[in-house]
């Protein structure tokens, strides 16, 4: 059986693979190697995903493992965590922008985008990223992200610079006060995830133009920011992640504003990568 993880920073999905097409999923927290040791990496491997899968009735021959966080660097650390807990000879360690671009365009080439907790893209040949311009995180880059949507609609909201009746709303409704929001992401494990939280209440409010005009402005950096250095207008642009497909609408007009066409969003690659693998 091949097993594949799909992993974020806010979660990570397995895939247990038969040769026939045959899949069992489950889903741990995320795994990422910037912000995670590898103590915190192993006990999610064995608590969430070793106690979770019946092994008596599986034969795990390989994993394929791709996973935000996972630069270069990061890939023999990781590939040791995988083989000391799972106990597999056979592992492959990507990053999650290969496995975007390789779910979104199978074999084919293009421009691939992640919006999801943090943001990312590559010129995609067909079997891998050739170029990428470097996210950078949500502090310096990450433009398009749920991390920096929640850090842009916080500042604003708190700088006053927000419809005055929501600062309100949005302290009754998430029981998050300044103090609150300060503590979380300057004192706080994981504050990129904190952040992306705050799309959600993003998402019910996008209907208020100050809201709306701030999505679309940080998309369209999204696309200036990174998707211009690759000078391949010519390529179909195709985005997967959460961000990118409960906020389509507006990914997609702020595309069109920037010159781009987007001709698919999925919420989710595990679909693709399974049948790219299986192939």
């Amino acid at each position: 059986m091949l097993l594949i993880a799909d992993s974020g920073s806010t979660k990570t999905e397995w895939s247990l693979v038969r040769k026939d097409g045959e899949t069992f999923s489950l889903f741990t927290q995320g795994i990422n190697p910037f912000y995670q040791t590898d103590e915190q990496i192993a006990c999610i491997l064995r608590h969430e995903l070793l106690d979770n899968i019946e092994w008596g009735s599986v034969l795990l021959e390989e994993v394929c493992f791709y996973g935000a966080g996972v630069r270069p660097e990061m890939k023999p650390r990781i590939i040791r965590l995988l083989a000391e807990v799972l106990h597999v000879e056979h592992i492959t360690v990507d990053s999650d922008l290969v496995g975007a671009a390789r779910a979104l365009f199978g074999h084919d080439e293009g421009i691939a985008c992640i919006l999801g907790t943090g943001s990312n893209s590559g010129l995609y040949d067909g079997r891998d990223v050739v170029a990428n311009t470097p996210p950078l995180g949500y502090i310096l880059g990450d433009e398009g992200s749920g991390a920096v949507l929640g850090k842009l609609f916080l500042g604003a909201l708190f700088k006053g610079l927000m419809p005055s009746d929501m600062r309100e709303d949005y302290e009754r409704q998430t029981g998050q006060a300044v103090a609150d929001v300060i503590e979380a992401v300057y004192r706080k494990p994981l504050p990129n995830r904190y952040l992306a939280h705050t799309s959600e209440y993003i998402l019910q409010h996008i209907d208020v133009p100050e809201v709306s005009e701030l999505v679309i402005d940080s998309f369209r950096q999204f696309f200036r920011r990174n998707l211009t250095q690759y000078h391949r207008r010519d390529l179909p642009v195709r985005a997967v992640g959460s961000v990118a497909s409960y906020y389509s609408k507006w990914l997609t007009l702020a595309a069109a504003q920037e010159g781009y066409i987007i001709d698919r969003i999925l919420k989710n690659p595990m679909p693709g990568l399974i049948e790219f693998h299986i192939s």
